[in-house]
Protein backbone atom coordinates (compact mmCIF):
# COMPACT_ATOMS: atom_id res chain seq x y z
CA UNK A 1 0.00 0.00 0.00
CA UNK A 2 1.28 3.46 -0.88
CA UNK A 3 2.15 5.47 2.23
CA UNK A 4 0.43 8.77 2.98
CA UNK A 5 3.82 10.49 2.78
CA UNK A 6 4.39 9.43 -0.82
CA UNK A 7 0.78 10.33 -1.72
CA UNK A 8 1.28 13.78 -0.20
CA UNK A 9 4.56 14.25 -2.12
CA UNK A 10 2.78 13.55 -5.40
CA UNK A 11 0.07 16.01 -4.40
CA UNK A 12 2.62 18.72 -3.68
CA UNK A 13 4.18 18.24 -7.10
CA UNK A 14 0.76 18.40 -8.73
CA UNK A 15 -0.11 21.51 -6.71
CA UNK A 16 2.84 23.39 -8.15
CA UNK A 17 1.26 23.23 -11.58
CA UNK A 18 -2.34 23.45 -10.41
CA UNK A 19 -3.26 19.87 -11.34
CA UNK A 20 -5.73 17.66 -9.53
CA UNK A 21 -4.44 15.30 -6.87
CA UNK A 22 -6.82 12.38 -6.77
CA UNK A 23 -4.83 10.24 -4.34
CA UNK A 24 -4.56 12.67 -1.45
CA UNK A 25 -7.45 11.12 0.46
CA UNK A 26 -8.63 7.62 1.18
CA UNK A 27 -10.98 5.91 -1.33
CA UNK A 28 -13.83 6.09 1.20
CA UNK A 29 -13.41 9.84 1.63
CA UNK A 30 -13.08 10.46 -2.09
CA UNK A 31 -16.23 8.50 -2.85
CA UNK A 32 -18.23 10.66 -0.47
CA UNK A 33 -17.62 13.81 -2.50
CA UNK A 34 -20.11 16.60 -1.96
CA UNK A 35 -23.21 14.46 -2.18
CA UNK A 36 -26.56 15.11 -3.78
CA UNK A 37 -28.87 18.08 -3.33
CA UNK A 38 -29.11 20.15 -0.17
CA UNK A 39 -27.50 19.30 3.14
CA UNK A 40 -28.97 18.82 6.61
CA UNK A 41 -27.70 17.84 10.06
CA UNK A 42 -28.23 14.42 11.57
CA UNK A 43 -26.90 14.89 15.07
CA UNK A 44 -23.33 16.11 14.54
CA UNK A 45 -23.09 14.77 10.98
CA UNK A 46 -23.93 16.65 7.79
CA UNK A 47 -25.82 14.51 5.29
CA UNK A 48 -26.96 15.10 1.73
CA UNK A 49 -30.46 14.77 0.31
CA UNK A 50 -30.07 10.96 0.23
CA UNK A 51 -28.92 10.82 3.86
CA UNK A 52 -25.30 10.05 2.95
CA UNK A 53 -22.52 11.67 5.05
CA UNK A 54 -20.90 14.73 3.50
CA UNK A 55 -18.21 17.08 4.75
CA UNK A 56 -16.91 20.53 3.88
CA UNK A 57 -13.15 20.58 3.35
CA UNK A 58 -12.95 24.04 1.90
CA UNK A 59 -11.19 27.33 1.51
CA UNK A 60 -11.98 31.04 2.09
CA UNK A 61 -11.64 33.40 -0.88
CA UNK A 62 -12.06 36.94 0.35
CA UNK A 63 -12.34 40.37 -1.23
CA UNK A 64 -16.05 41.02 -1.83
CA UNK A 65 -16.32 42.24 1.78
CA UNK A 66 -13.64 44.91 1.19
CA UNK A 67 -13.87 48.22 -0.64
CA UNK A 68 -13.00 46.31 -3.84
CA UNK A 69 -16.47 44.66 -3.70
CA UNK A 70 -14.96 41.75 -5.65
CA UNK A 71 -12.76 38.73 -5.04
CA UNK A 72 -9.12 39.64 -4.62
CA UNK A 73 -6.71 38.30 -7.19
CA UNK A 74 -8.94 39.01 -10.18
CA UNK A 75 -6.33 41.60 -11.06
CA UNK A 76 -3.97 38.68 -11.74
CA UNK A 77 -6.02 35.74 -13.00
CA UNK A 78 -9.43 34.67 -14.22
CA UNK A 79 -11.96 33.50 -11.67
CA UNK A 80 -12.57 30.34 -13.71
CA UNK A 81 -8.90 29.42 -13.53
CA UNK A 82 -8.76 29.93 -9.77
CA UNK A 83 -11.92 27.94 -9.05
CA UNK A 84 -10.56 25.11 -11.21
CA UNK A 85 -7.32 25.16 -9.25
CA UNK A 86 -9.17 25.05 -5.91
CA UNK A 87 -11.13 22.00 -7.04
CA UNK A 88 -7.99 20.40 -8.45
CA UNK A 89 -6.21 20.76 -5.14
CA UNK A 90 -9.08 18.96 -3.40
CA UNK A 91 -11.11 21.78 -1.85
CA UNK A 92 -14.82 21.02 -2.14
CA UNK A 93 -16.33 24.19 -0.62
CA UNK A 94 -15.72 27.94 -0.98
CA UNK A 95 -16.61 30.26 1.88
CA UNK A 96 -17.32 33.65 0.31
CA UNK A 97 -17.17 36.72 2.58
CA UNK A 98 -19.26 39.75 1.61
CA UNK A 99 -20.44 43.02 3.18
CA UNK A 100 -23.86 44.64 3.17
CA UNK A 101 -22.22 47.65 1.56
CA UNK A 102 -21.34 45.48 -1.43
CA UNK A 103 -25.08 45.14 -2.05
CA UNK A 104 -25.64 48.92 -2.07
CA UNK A 105 -26.34 50.67 -5.36
CA UNK A 106 -23.15 52.46 -6.31
CA UNK A 107 -20.76 49.89 -4.79
CA UNK A 108 -18.94 49.22 -8.04
CA UNK A 109 -16.33 46.41 -8.08
CA UNK A 110 -12.75 47.47 -8.78
CA UNK A 111 -9.31 45.97 -9.47
CA UNK A 112 -10.40 43.39 -12.04
CA UNK A 113 -8.34 42.57 -15.13
CA UNK A 114 -11.13 42.47 -17.70
CA UNK A 115 -8.82 41.03 -20.34
CA UNK A 116 -8.61 37.93 -18.13
CA UNK A 117 -12.22 38.21 -16.92
CA UNK A 118 -14.15 39.70 -19.85
CA UNK A 119 -17.53 38.37 -18.70
CA UNK A 120 -17.27 40.38 -15.46
CA UNK A 121 -17.36 43.74 -17.24
CA UNK A 122 -20.02 46.03 -15.78
CA UNK A 123 -21.25 43.48 -13.24
CA UNK A 124 -22.14 44.30 -9.65
CA UNK A 125 -20.46 42.59 -6.71
CA UNK A 126 -23.27 40.09 -6.26
CA UNK A 127 -23.34 39.34 -9.98
CA UNK A 128 -19.62 38.50 -9.80
CA UNK A 129 -20.38 36.18 -6.87
CA UNK A 130 -23.07 34.62 -9.09
CA UNK A 131 -20.38 33.85 -11.66
CA UNK A 132 -18.12 32.18 -9.10
CA UNK A 133 -21.03 30.18 -7.71
CA UNK A 134 -21.92 28.93 -11.19
CA UNK A 135 -18.31 27.95 -11.86
CA UNK A 136 -18.00 26.21 -8.50
CA UNK A 137 -21.24 24.31 -9.09
CA UNK A 138 -20.06 23.13 -12.50
CA UNK A 139 -17.17 21.41 -10.70
CA UNK A 140 -19.28 19.80 -8.00
CA UNK A 141 -18.17 22.28 -5.34
CA UNK A 142 -20.41 23.85 -2.70
CA UNK A 143 -20.55 27.46 -1.48
CA UNK A 144 -21.40 29.09 1.83
CA UNK A 145 -21.97 32.83 2.03
CA UNK A 146 -20.36 34.69 4.94
CA UNK A 147 -21.67 38.08 6.01
CA UNK A 148 -18.20 39.22 7.03
CA UNK A 149 -18.76 42.92 7.69
CA UNK A 150 -21.50 45.52 7.54
CA UNK A 151 -19.27 47.70 5.32
CA UNK A 152 -15.89 47.53 3.65
CA UNK A 153 -14.11 49.50 6.37
CA UNK A 154 -13.67 46.73 8.93
CA UNK A 155 -15.05 44.09 11.26
CA UNK A 156 -17.82 44.97 13.75
CA UNK A 157 -18.28 43.38 17.21
CA UNK A 158 -22.06 43.31 16.80
CA UNK A 159 -24.10 42.20 13.82
CA UNK A 160 -25.34 45.74 13.22
CA UNK A 161 -24.10 49.33 13.12
CA UNK A 162 -25.82 52.70 12.89
CA UNK A 163 -25.39 52.65 9.10
CA UNK A 164 -26.47 49.02 8.73
CA UNK A 165 -29.10 48.19 11.37
CA UNK A 166 -30.35 44.71 12.22
CA UNK A 167 -33.31 45.14 9.89
CA UNK A 168 -30.98 45.67 6.93
CA UNK A 169 -28.83 42.68 7.96
CA UNK A 170 -31.87 40.39 8.03
CA UNK A 171 -33.44 41.84 4.86
CA UNK A 172 -30.23 41.30 2.91
CA UNK A 173 -30.01 37.72 4.10
CA UNK A 174 -33.61 37.11 3.01
CA UNK A 175 -32.83 38.63 -0.40
CA UNK A 176 -29.84 36.32 -0.84
CA UNK A 177 -31.83 33.33 0.37
CA UNK A 178 -34.41 34.04 -2.33
CA UNK A 179 -31.75 34.72 -4.97
CA UNK A 180 -30.20 31.28 -4.60
CA UNK A 181 -33.33 29.31 -3.80
CA UNK A 182 -33.34 26.20 -5.98
CA UNK A 183 -29.56 26.28 -6.51
CA UNK A 184 -28.01 23.49 -4.37
CA UNK A 185 -24.48 24.77 -5.00
CA UNK A 186 -25.16 27.34 -2.25
CA UNK A 187 -25.77 25.30 0.89
CA UNK A 188 -25.69 27.79 3.73
CA UNK A 189 -25.49 31.19 5.38
CA UNK A 190 -22.76 32.12 7.88
CA UNK A 191 -24.83 34.83 9.55
CA UNK A 192 -22.14 37.15 10.95
CA UNK A 193 -18.39 36.86 11.14
CA UNK A 194 -16.63 36.91 14.51
CA UNK A 195 -19.03 38.57 16.96
CA UNK A 196 -16.98 39.63 19.97
CA UNK A 197 -16.82 41.75 23.10
CA UNK A 198 -15.20 45.17 23.38
CA UNK A 199 -12.38 46.09 25.74
CA UNK A 200 -13.82 47.97 28.72
CA UNK A 201 -17.27 46.41 28.26
CA UNK A 202 -19.82 46.03 25.51
CA UNK A 203 -19.98 44.11 22.28
CA UNK A 204 -21.52 40.70 21.77
CA UNK A 205 -22.43 38.20 24.49
CA UNK A 206 -23.86 34.68 24.42
CA UNK A 207 -26.89 33.92 26.58
CA UNK A 208 -26.98 37.19 28.50
CA UNK A 209 -30.58 37.79 27.44
CA UNK A 210 -30.23 41.39 26.20
CA UNK A 211 -31.60 41.36 22.62
CA UNK A 212 -29.37 44.30 21.69
CA UNK A 213 -26.16 42.37 22.36
CA UNK A 214 -27.04 38.68 22.81
CA UNK A 215 -25.66 37.12 19.65
CA UNK A 216 -27.46 33.83 20.25
CA UNK A 217 -30.84 35.58 20.20
CA UNK A 218 -29.92 37.59 17.10
CA UNK A 219 -28.82 34.43 15.30
CA UNK A 220 -32.22 32.91 16.03
CA UNK A 221 -34.03 35.95 14.62
CA UNK A 222 -31.95 36.04 11.44
CA UNK A 223 -31.75 32.27 11.01
CA UNK A 224 -35.50 31.79 11.24
CA UNK A 225 -36.06 34.69 8.84
CA UNK A 226 -33.74 33.05 6.30
CA UNK A 227 -35.46 29.67 6.70
CA UNK A 228 -38.84 31.30 6.09
CA UNK A 229 -37.58 32.19 2.60
CA UNK A 230 -35.23 29.27 1.87
CA UNK A 231 -35.87 26.26 4.11
CA UNK A 232 -33.11 24.27 2.38
CA UNK A 233 -30.17 26.34 3.65
CA UNK A 234 -27.89 25.51 6.53
CA UNK A 235 -27.82 28.27 9.15
CA UNK A 236 -24.24 28.70 10.35
CA UNK A 237 -23.81 30.40 13.73
CA UNK A 238 -20.38 31.42 14.97
CA UNK A 239 -19.42 31.69 18.60
CA UNK A 240 -18.26 34.81 20.46
CA UNK A 241 -14.92 35.36 22.21
CA UNK A 242 -15.83 35.44 25.92
CA UNK A 243 -18.44 33.42 27.82
CA UNK A 244 -18.47 33.58 31.62
CA UNK A 245 -19.41 30.62 33.75
CA UNK A 246 -18.47 27.85 31.32
CA UNK A 247 -15.00 27.07 32.60
CA UNK A 248 -11.49 28.31 32.00
CA UNK A 249 -10.38 29.91 29.83
CA UNK A 250 -13.50 32.00 29.39
CA UNK A 251 -12.09 34.05 26.47
CA UNK A 252 -10.69 32.79 23.17
CA UNK A 253 -10.61 33.87 19.54
CA UNK A 254 -13.23 36.20 18.11
CA UNK A 255 -16.11 33.99 17.00
CA UNK A 256 -14.36 30.93 18.40
CA UNK A 257 -16.04 30.32 21.76
CA UNK A 258 -19.15 28.12 21.59
CA UNK A 259 -18.98 26.99 25.20
CA UNK A 260 -22.27 28.81 25.92
CA UNK A 261 -24.22 26.77 23.37
CA UNK A 262 -24.68 23.91 25.84
CA UNK A 263 -26.78 26.01 28.24
CA UNK A 264 -28.13 28.39 25.62
CA UNK A 265 -28.48 26.54 22.30
CA UNK A 266 -29.61 28.27 19.13
CA UNK A 267 -33.28 27.45 18.50
CA UNK A 268 -34.33 27.32 14.86
CA UNK A 269 -37.66 26.50 13.22
CA UNK A 270 -35.79 23.69 11.44
CA UNK A 271 -33.32 22.27 13.99
CA UNK A 272 -31.70 20.02 11.38
CA UNK A 273 -30.40 23.09 9.55
CA UNK A 274 -28.24 24.36 12.43
CA UNK A 275 -24.44 24.31 12.13
CA UNK A 276 -22.24 25.95 14.75
CA UNK A 277 -18.98 27.54 13.63
CA UNK A 278 -15.72 28.40 15.37
CA UNK A 279 -12.48 30.13 14.40
CA UNK A 280 -9.03 29.04 15.52
CA UNK A 281 -5.61 30.53 14.82
CA UNK A 282 -1.92 29.98 15.46
CA UNK A 283 0.41 31.92 17.74
CA UNK A 284 1.80 33.88 14.78
CA UNK A 285 -1.63 35.54 14.54
CA UNK A 286 -1.80 36.36 18.26
CA UNK A 287 0.22 35.08 21.21
CA UNK A 288 -2.56 33.43 23.21
CA UNK A 289 -1.40 32.14 26.61
CA UNK A 290 -2.01 28.48 25.82
CA UNK A 291 0.81 28.53 23.27
CA UNK A 292 3.26 29.20 26.14
CA UNK A 293 1.85 26.44 28.33
CA UNK A 294 4.62 23.94 29.20
CA UNK A 295 2.17 21.20 28.18
CA UNK A 296 1.88 22.53 24.58
CA UNK A 297 0.78 20.89 22.31
CA UNK A 298 -0.78 18.23 24.56
CA UNK A 299 -2.99 20.96 26.08
CA UNK A 300 -4.70 21.74 22.76
CA UNK A 301 -7.34 18.98 22.45
CA UNK A 302 -8.89 19.87 25.83
CA UNK A 303 -9.05 23.53 24.78
CA UNK A 304 -10.74 22.64 21.49
CA UNK A 305 -13.17 20.38 23.34
CA UNK A 306 -14.01 23.33 25.60
CA UNK A 307 -14.48 25.84 22.77
CA UNK A 308 -16.37 23.78 20.21
CA UNK A 309 -15.45 20.10 20.04
CA UNK A 310 -17.96 18.95 22.66
CA UNK A 311 -20.80 19.81 20.27
CA UNK A 312 -19.69 17.05 17.90
CA UNK A 313 -18.40 14.60 20.51
CA UNK A 314 -21.77 14.70 22.28
CA UNK A 315 -23.66 14.52 18.96
CA UNK A 316 -25.37 17.87 19.57
CA UNK A 317 -24.78 19.56 16.20
CA UNK A 318 -22.22 19.78 13.39
CA UNK A 319 -19.34 22.23 13.77
CA UNK A 320 -17.68 24.10 10.93
CA UNK A 321 -14.18 25.40 11.65
CA UNK A 322 -14.88 28.35 9.39
CA UNK A 323 -11.46 30.00 9.68
CA UNK A 324 -8.06 28.73 10.73
CA UNK A 325 -4.72 29.72 9.30
CA UNK A 326 -1.11 30.56 9.88
CA UNK A 327 1.98 32.09 8.34
CA UNK A 328 4.02 29.14 9.72
CA UNK A 329 6.68 31.66 10.79
CA UNK A 330 6.75 30.44 14.39
CA UNK A 331 7.94 26.84 14.83
CA UNK A 332 4.89 26.21 17.02
CA UNK A 333 2.57 27.04 14.12
CA UNK A 334 3.31 23.84 12.27
CA UNK A 335 2.87 21.81 15.46
CA UNK A 336 -0.46 23.54 16.08
CA UNK A 337 -1.70 22.93 12.53
CA UNK A 338 -0.66 19.29 12.49
CA UNK A 339 -2.42 18.63 15.79
CA UNK A 340 -5.51 20.56 14.71
CA UNK A 341 -5.92 18.57 11.51
CA UNK A 342 -5.62 15.32 13.44
CA UNK A 343 -8.22 16.59 15.92
CA UNK A 344 -10.65 17.43 13.10
CA UNK A 345 -10.32 13.91 11.72
CA UNK A 346 -10.36 12.44 8.24
CA UNK A 347 -13.05 11.18 5.89
CA UNK A 348 -16.67 12.30 5.62
CA UNK A 349 -17.32 11.97 9.35
CA UNK A 350 -14.65 14.46 10.38
CA UNK A 351 -15.28 18.04 11.47
CA UNK A 352 -16.08 20.43 8.61
CA UNK A 353 -13.55 23.15 7.81
CA UNK A 354 -12.77 26.04 5.47
CA UNK A 355 -9.13 27.13 5.64
CA UNK A 356 -8.15 30.81 5.78
CA UNK A 357 -7.27 31.57 3.11
CA UNK A 358 -6.87 31.13 -0.64
CA UNK A 359 -5.54 34.69 -0.80
CA UNK A 360 -1.82 35.34 -0.29
CA UNK A 361 -2.63 38.93 0.77
CA UNK A 362 -4.08 38.04 4.17
CA UNK A 363 -1.81 40.00 6.50
CA UNK A 364 -2.39 37.65 9.44
CA UNK A 365 -1.88 34.33 7.72
CA UNK A 366 -0.92 34.54 4.08
CA UNK A 367 -2.62 31.97 1.89
CA UNK A 368 -2.51 28.69 0.03
CA UNK A 369 -1.40 30.69 -3.00
CA UNK A 370 1.98 32.39 -3.05
CA UNK A 371 2.31 36.09 -3.76
CA UNK A 372 2.22 35.48 -7.52
CA UNK A 373 -1.42 34.38 -7.10
CA UNK A 374 -0.63 31.24 -9.10
CA UNK A 375 1.83 28.85 -7.45
CA UNK A 376 0.90 26.94 -4.30
CA UNK A 377 2.44 27.14 -0.84
CA UNK A 378 3.29 23.47 -0.82
CA UNK A 379 4.12 23.36 2.90
CA UNK A 380 0.66 24.55 3.93
CA UNK A 381 -1.01 22.41 1.31
CA UNK A 382 0.94 19.44 2.60
CA UNK A 383 -0.63 19.76 6.05
CA UNK A 384 -4.14 19.87 4.56
CA UNK A 385 -3.96 17.44 1.62
CA UNK A 386 -4.46 14.19 3.57
CA UNK A 387 -7.72 15.57 4.97
CA UNK A 388 -9.27 17.01 1.80
CA UNK A 389 -12.30 15.39 0.15
CA UNK A 390 -12.32 16.46 -3.51
CA UNK A 391 -15.60 17.68 -5.01
CA UNK A 392 -17.73 15.28 -6.98
CA UNK A 393 -19.02 16.26 -10.41
CA UNK A 394 -22.24 18.23 -10.63
CA UNK A 395 -24.23 15.53 -12.46
CA UNK A 396 -27.96 15.38 -13.08
CA UNK A 397 -28.84 15.44 -9.37
CA UNK A 398 -27.29 18.88 -8.99
CA UNK A 399 -28.58 20.87 -11.97
CA UNK A 400 -26.11 23.28 -13.51
CA UNK A 401 -27.79 26.61 -14.18
CA UNK A 402 -28.19 27.46 -17.85
CA UNK A 403 -30.07 29.71 -20.21
CA UNK A 404 -30.27 31.09 -23.73
CA UNK A 405 -30.82 34.73 -24.65
CA UNK A 406 -32.39 36.07 -27.85
CA UNK A 407 -32.08 39.86 -28.25
CA UNK A 408 -33.90 41.95 -30.86
CA UNK A 409 -34.26 45.67 -31.55
CA UNK A 410 -37.96 46.35 -32.10
CA UNK A 411 -38.03 50.02 -33.08
CA UNK A 412 -35.58 52.91 -33.53
CA UNK A 413 -35.70 56.69 -33.78
CA UNK A 414 -33.28 59.54 -33.60
CA UNK A 415 -31.71 59.21 -30.15
CA UNK A 416 -33.42 56.06 -28.91
CA UNK A 417 -34.90 52.62 -29.45
CA UNK A 418 -36.95 49.82 -27.93
CA UNK A 419 -35.78 46.23 -27.70
CA UNK A 420 -36.90 42.83 -26.43
CA UNK A 421 -34.97 40.06 -24.72
CA UNK A 422 -36.26 36.50 -24.60
CA UNK A 423 -34.61 34.36 -21.92
CA UNK A 424 -35.10 30.59 -21.67
CA UNK A 425 -34.24 28.60 -18.56
CA UNK A 426 -32.38 25.60 -20.04
CA UNK A 427 -31.54 24.00 -16.68
CA UNK A 428 -33.52 21.12 -15.17
CA UNK A 429 -34.62 23.19 -12.16
CA UNK A 430 -36.79 26.27 -11.75
CA UNK A 431 -35.20 29.67 -11.10
CA UNK A 432 -37.06 31.28 -8.19
CA UNK A 433 -37.24 35.08 -7.87
CA UNK A 434 -35.14 35.34 -10.99
CA UNK A 435 -32.98 38.28 -11.96
CA UNK A 436 -31.55 38.77 -15.43
CA UNK A 437 -28.58 40.98 -16.19
CA UNK A 438 -26.55 42.21 -19.13
CA UNK A 439 -23.94 44.79 -20.08
CA UNK A 440 -25.15 47.78 -22.09
CA UNK A 441 -22.97 49.21 -24.90
CA UNK A 442 -21.37 52.63 -24.31
CA UNK A 443 -23.82 55.51 -24.64
CA UNK A 444 -26.95 53.42 -23.99
CA UNK A 445 -29.19 54.25 -21.02
CA UNK A 446 -32.32 52.26 -20.17
CA UNK A 447 -35.21 54.57 -19.27
CA UNK A 448 -38.01 52.03 -18.73
CA UNK A 449 -39.03 48.42 -19.09
CA UNK A 450 -41.93 45.98 -19.02
CA UNK A 451 -42.50 42.38 -17.89
CA UNK A 452 -39.74 43.00 -15.35
CA UNK A 453 -38.29 45.79 -13.21
CA UNK A 454 -35.45 47.03 -15.41
CA UNK A 455 -32.79 49.37 -13.99
CA UNK A 456 -29.33 50.45 -15.10
CA UNK A 457 -26.24 51.44 -13.11
CA UNK A 458 -23.21 52.35 -15.20
CA UNK A 459 -23.19 49.76 -17.98
CA UNK A 460 -24.79 47.06 -15.77
CA UNK A 461 -28.49 46.47 -16.46
CA UNK A 462 -30.66 44.23 -14.27
CA UNK A 463 -34.20 43.01 -14.79
CA UNK A 464 -35.96 41.60 -11.72
CA UNK A 465 -38.90 39.21 -11.91
CA UNK A 466 -42.34 40.78 -11.61
CA UNK A 467 -44.31 39.99 -8.46
CA UNK A 468 -46.97 38.20 -10.49
CA UNK A 469 -44.47 35.73 -12.03
CA UNK A 470 -41.49 35.33 -9.67
CA UNK A 471 -40.42 31.85 -10.80
CA UNK A 472 -39.22 30.65 -14.19
CA UNK A 473 -39.79 26.93 -14.61
CA UNK A 474 -37.28 24.58 -16.21
CA UNK A 475 -37.61 24.96 -19.99
CA UNK A 476 -39.78 28.08 -19.69
CA UNK A 477 -39.12 31.45 -21.31
CA UNK A 478 -39.76 35.07 -20.42
CA UNK A 479 -39.77 38.12 -22.69
CA UNK A 480 -38.49 41.41 -21.31
CA UNK A 481 -38.97 44.70 -23.10
CA UNK A 482 -37.21 48.01 -22.52
CA UNK A 483 -36.78 51.49 -23.91
CA UNK A 484 -33.40 53.20 -24.03
CA UNK A 485 -31.66 56.30 -25.26
CA UNK A 486 -28.53 56.07 -27.36
CA UNK A 487 -27.48 53.95 -30.35
CA UNK A 488 -29.33 50.71 -31.13
CA UNK A 489 -26.12 49.04 -32.28
CA UNK A 490 -24.00 47.26 -31.11
CA UNK A 491 -26.09 44.79 -29.07
CA UNK A 492 -25.74 44.27 -25.31
CA UNK A 493 -23.49 41.47 -24.04
CA UNK A 494 -22.87 39.12 -21.08
CA UNK A 495 -26.48 38.06 -20.55
CA UNK A 496 -27.17 36.12 -17.34
CA UNK A 497 -30.21 34.54 -15.71
CA UNK A 498 -29.71 34.11 -11.99
CA UNK A 499 -26.28 32.54 -11.62
CA UNK A 500 -26.16 31.23 -15.20
CA UNK A 501 -24.39 32.77 -18.18
CA UNK A 502 -26.66 32.71 -21.23
CA UNK A 503 -25.76 31.47 -24.67
CA UNK A 504 -26.89 33.90 -27.35
CA UNK A 505 -28.47 33.07 -30.64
Amino acid sequence: MTSWRSRTLRCLIAALVGLACLTAVSPTASAAGTGTGYWSARGAQLVDAKGDPVRMTGINWFGAETANFAFHGLWSRSYRDMVAQMAGLGYNTIRIPYSNQMLDAGSAPTSIDLAKNPDLAGLSGIQIIDKVIAEAGSRGMRVILDRHRPDGAGQSPLWYTAAYPESRWIDDWKTLAARYQGNPTVVGADLHNEPHSVSGGGGACWGCGDPAVDWRLAAERAGNAVLSVNPDWLIIVEGVDCVAGTGSPQCGWWGGNLSGARQFPVRLSKPDKLVYSAHEYATSVFAQPWFDDPAFPANLPALWDHWFGYLEKENIAPVLLGEFGTTLRDPRDGVWLQNLMRYLGSGPTGTDFTFWSWNPNSGDTGGILNDDWTTVNTVKQGYLSPYLIPPSGGGPSEPRPGCTAAYRVENTWNGGFTASLRLTNTSSAPVANWTAAWTAPPGVQVVGGWNATVVQQGTAVTAAAPSWAPSLAAGASVSIGFQATGPASPSPSAFTLGTASCATG
